[in-house]
């Protein structure tokens, strides 16, 4: 099936399964759609099965969005303490189309919980409470993580009853949009071979072609695969050990509950501490669209900058537990709740500093600082629950398999001889262009093997998607017109012309301005960090748009706190800031400022934040929850000076 397609498909409603070989233009045809639905004001939610995932969408993974968290099972009590924490009822409530991305690593039970909490908040029987989700993935990639003993059967997502329910149409991508071919020079296409791989109908002749690579000098640029941690760790550490020069260490922070921290620290796949040397090969972790780098972006460490790094923090509500009375004062963790132990004052927050921060070449060419970024698990009022801060940056003269995936590479040394999982090393050999770009040191028996369930599963979908297909194509252009705009309307959307107009020029400023910053990040000389001024300077945009916080939340893809945030710092800089169309009304506005009175009359020091100013809680409960945090959030913003 081709994308437009696809496309025609996915803007009439229906449930679909995006699926189709590596670099068949998946991850495009969903940004496609989603730009197609905020242009038109329909909310939707973007997500992903894992933290990698979801930073490659610019979203959230599907855990946190429908919080469920890491949990297997779901009993009544549960479901109704989710239904009661507002902040996640309004946004499931509010939702119109849900997308899943990477649904291959998302685990069945797991599916089946995301339907079931849609069901219970959105009291809706229907499939994911009666909501358009969208999954994309290919099955097979590597499969998800389960219990020791389960089998592939019990994990596959396809294999849950959500799935069954939701009824989705099956797009099959056919068009390949990242293997070059290489049948002109006579050689065979990498994208033959891959398929030969999916049908496990791989020829002599493909074998003794991928063999033939291990004599291939390849670019000096190239990527490092391998299936074991081990492996990989012993290449970077000596590499790195070969460089002269000064060595930089940075040592990343953490604060929260201690257990969430390990889970951020497990996602983000960093080191506590990052030793770095001038010649290093590093890779971006995460994406930052303001450097223009995402993540898995390779490039070379050339030097340290000077950059003015603001330390301090927001800690609107937290609370410092010691968990050991040995632990020092930097490991102490910051946490959410009740009934916490040996509680603490917390530190001051400190002062701006100056440090010195890797300066990376890019391997196009540009040059851009890595400053320290921030990974964050928030709870249903958008507090910060943990967080964890590093420069996002890993070595990267070899990386897993597993943390490739996503990933398209001009150049990789590939080791498959200790491949112990199937799939992977279609997911290996699936990131690359072409053969020119491979060095394969070695196989086994299971390298090019797949799973024999997703064989079955992927053959049906090949057959659906052809159904599918040729039913819509029997469609009028009229036809597909008016379903196109049924659901828009359904979905609370516009067809507006005025509005679908101002959206592209949004978009088209937004994406000047990040250019701008971007340039402006290239000009070396003075290393100064204007980031704080940009992200700012990116929402004052919008807000002059008149936008709501719920859609610059989603134009930015930050969360509503955030940007509730980034507005009180450009409210307290401008008093005259174009903001009144956020302004809640008159009774609510009267509420907030009475209960903040009274708390500041109270003058209670368990009320206040080290900066003096009151905390949420507080207010909230003076309220007797009437209100939600949000919105308290937002009357904060219009009543303190």
């Amino acid at each position: 099936m081709r994308q437009s397609s696809a496309l025609d498909i996915l803007k009439t409603g229906q449930n679909v399964f995006l699926t189709g070989s590596a670099g068949s233009g998946k991850t495009y045809t969903l940004n496609q759609y989603i730009d197609y639905l905020r242009a038109r004001r329909v909310p939707v939610a973007v997500t992903a099965s894992t933290g990698i995932a979801a930073t490659h969408m610019n979203g959230t993974t599907i855990h946190s969005w429908s919080g469920i968290g890491i949990k297997d099972e779901l009993s009544d009590r549960d479901l109704t303490t989710l239904s009661r924490k507002q902040f996640l009822a309004d946004r499931l409530k509010d939702t119109a189309v849900l997308v899943i991305d990477e649904i291959s690593m998302l685990h069945a039970k797991q599916l089946n919980l995301v339907s079931q909490v849609l069901k219970h908040i959105r009291k809706n029987d229907k499939a994911f409470g009666g909501i358009q989700v969208v999954v994309a993935g290919d099955f097979f990639q590597l499969p998800p993580i389960g219990s020791k003993g389960e089998t592939n059967r019990e994990k596959f997502a396809f294999m849950s009853e959500a799935w069954l329910d939701a009824k989705f149409h099956i797009c099959y991508l056919s068009e390949q949009h990242r293997q070059v071919s290489e049948a002109a020079n006579g050689g065979l296409d990498l994208d033959d071979i891959l398929n030969q791989i999916r049908r496990q109908e791989v020829t002599f002749e493909s074998i003794a072609a991928l063999e033939a690579t291990f004599d291939q000098n390849v670019d000096i640029k190239r990527t490092r695969l391998y299936t074991h941690n081990l492996n990989v760790n012993s290449i970077n550490d000596k590499e790195l050990a070969a460089l002269e020069g000064e060595m930089m260490r940075f040592t990343a922070t953490s604060t929260g509950d201690s257990k969430l921290v390990e889970t951020l620290k497990k996602t983000v796949r960093t080191q506590v501490d990052l030793v770095l040397k001038v010649g290093a090969k590093v890779m971006f972790i995460k994406n930052n669209t303001e450097l223009g780098v995402s993540n898995g972006t390779m490039g070379e460490l050339i030097g340290f900058a000077a950059v003015k790094i603001d330390d301090s923090k927001d800690s609107s509500d937290d609370l410092i537990e010691d968990d050991d009375e040995n632990t020092e004062s930097e490991t102490n963790k910051t946490v959410k709740g009740k009934g916490k132990k040996a509680i603490k004052e917390k530190p001051k927050a400190k002062k701006p500093t100056t440090q010195k921060m890797p300066v990376v070449r890019l391997n196009s060419g540009r040059e851009v600082i890595a400053e320290p970024e921030e990974w964050i698990i928030e709870d249903e009022t958008g507090d910060v629950l943990a967080s964890y801060e590093q420069v996002p940056l890993c070595l990267a003269w070899a990386i897993t398999i597993h943390k490739s995936q996503g990933m398209t590479l001009d150049a990789a040394e590939i080791d498959l001889s200790r491949t112990f999982e199937l799939g992977q090393g279609y997911v290996a050999l699936s990131r690359l262009k072409s053969l020119a770009g491979l060095q394969l040191l070695g196989m086994n028996d299971m390298s090019l093997q797949l799973d024999p369930l997703a064989r079955g599963a992927d053959k049906r979908f090949l057959v659906l998607s052809d159904e599918a297909d040729a039913n819509y194509s029997m469609l009028d252009e009229e036809s597909m017109t008016q379903a196109h705009e049924k659901f828009i309307l359904k979905s609370g959307g516009t067809l507006s012309k005025s509005v679908i107009d101002a959206y592209a020029t949004l978009q088209k400023k937004r994406r000047e301005q990040q250019q701008a910053q971007i340039d402006k990040k290239q000009k070396l000389g003075n290393q100064v960090s204007d980031k704080s001024d940009s992200t700012l300077l990116a929402t004052r945009l919008l807000l002059e748009e008149s936008l709501s916080i719920a859609e610059i939340s989603q134009a930015r893809q930050l969360s509503q706190s955030t940007i509730m945030r980034h507005i009180a710092d450009l409210k307290s800089q401008d008093p005259s800031l174009a903001c009144d169309h956020l302004r809640p009304e008159d009774e609510v506005m009267t509420a907030v400022g009475n209960a903040y009175v009274a708390i500041k009359v109270a003058n209670n020091p368990n009320d206040f934040n080290d900066d003096g100013s009151i905390k949420l809680r507080p207010i909230f409960d003076h309220l007797k929850q009437s209100i939600d945090y949000n919105t308290i959030r937002l009357a904060l913003i219009f009543i303190t000076p």
